[in-house]
């Protein structure tokens, strides 16, 4: 918990895995404070109460979105429920944290316009974004790379756990493609930065025999100006890869842990790991090879915090509509690539 007594305060509705990183997260952000909490099942919001030390519990998310004292929302609930509930949140006029993805497209987009009807920030939570490194890996291809040519991501985790709602299409119906798929459409949105919609996608996917989930897939996307990506994901290849490529006019940039990098994304915890990144010239080998190293400070996912209290405390700030676009943008990649596996 702050010990600086924030102004700024977070519920959070539902009390998954993930929910509980953002739970640590809030609470180690100096402007935030958490202090709300409910989830489907009442014991279980019970339950990750008593874990994380939050003092109010509701048995419904109607009842939480109904008390005072509550300035915005992390929305982690599954995918095929969740834009009702951000909905609400904004109409009850909290700020939204929204975990990802989305239905669809249209549906990110009817929360963006509702934020910005309602002058309220809306973010998705992926990380990575927020990590001083991402400005950085973007500001050393702009001033030595040239224009970015192609970006090639991979990201695999292994996790085959047919309990988990990952394995439910009820719930997550475009399973690892939303998951970890959605990571590879951000490198292209954040890094690639393509403009329109891709001319051509190609993709193919794996899906669970029993479940028939999704649990892996790989695709080419094109753009009319001839930049490409492609990329691979999936949970079903035995280890934990995030390698990410950047492809410029005067030479390339390499990260192995574009999504949580491997000193402390909450996935991991080493302390003494180096993060940051790597960059290659010309003929350069292996002993020549650039290695940068970025100041981190806080963990990823507190900075996501931090930046979304800031954002929310600063109306008409560009971040808003930054943040709104990027998560539009990249439920629309993820859309292409769910229409080119479905017509395959």
């Amino acid at each position: 918990m702050s010990t600086s007594s924030p102004s700024f305060t977070f519920a959070i509705i539902g009390s998954g895995m993930i929910a509980g990183v953002m739970a640590r997260a809030i609470q180690d952000a100096p402007q935030a404070d958490l202090v709300a909490v409910t989830s489907r099942r009442a014991e279980s919001a019970r339950d990750f109460a008593r874990e994380h030390g939050i003092g109010r519990v509701f048995e419904t998310w109607q009842e939480l979105l109904a008390a005072d004292g509550i300035d915005a929302v992390y929305v982690a609930t599954p995918t095929a429920v969740r834009e009702e509930i951000a909905l609400a949140v904004l109409d009850s006029g909290r700020h939204l944290i929204s975990e990802k993805p989305f239905l669809d497209a249209a549906s990110a987009e009817r929360l963006a316009e509702r934020a910005m009807a309602k002058g309220l920030a809306f973010m998705d939570a992926t990380h990575f974004t927020h990590h001083p490194r991402t400005q950085e890996v973007i500001e050393t291809q702009r001033t030595r790379l040239g224009h970015p040519g192609s970006v090639n991501t991979s990201f695999f985790f292994p996790f085959m756990d047919r309990d988990n709602i990952r394995f439910d299409p009820t719930r997550e119906p475009t399973g690892a493609i939303g998951d970890m798929g959605w990571y590879n459409m951000r490198a292209i949105v954040e890094f690639l930065r393509p403009h329109g919609a891709p001319v051509r996608v190609a993709g193919q996917v794996r899906r669970d025999k029993d479940s028939g989930a999704v649990i892996r897939g790989a695709g080419l996307m094109v753009f009319a100006d001839g930049q490409t990506s492609t990329f691979d994901f999936g949970y079903d290849a035995g280890v934990c890869q995030m390698d990410l490529t950047i492809l410029g006019e005067h030479g390339l940039i390499q990260l192995d842990d574009y999504v949580l990098d491997w000193k402390d994304g909450f996935a991991f915890d080493h302390p003494e790991h180096p993060t940051g990144f790597v960059v290659r010239q010309e003929m350069a080998a292996p002993h020549e090879f650039e290695r940068h190293t970025s100041a981190q400070g806080q963990r990823q996912a507190v900075q996501l915090v931090e930046h979304f209290v800031t954002m929310a405390q600063t109306p008409n700030s560009p971040e808003r509509e930054q943040a709104r676009q990027r998560a539009v943008a990249t439920q629309r990649l993820v859309d292409a690539f769910v229409a080119s596996v479905d017509h395959a």
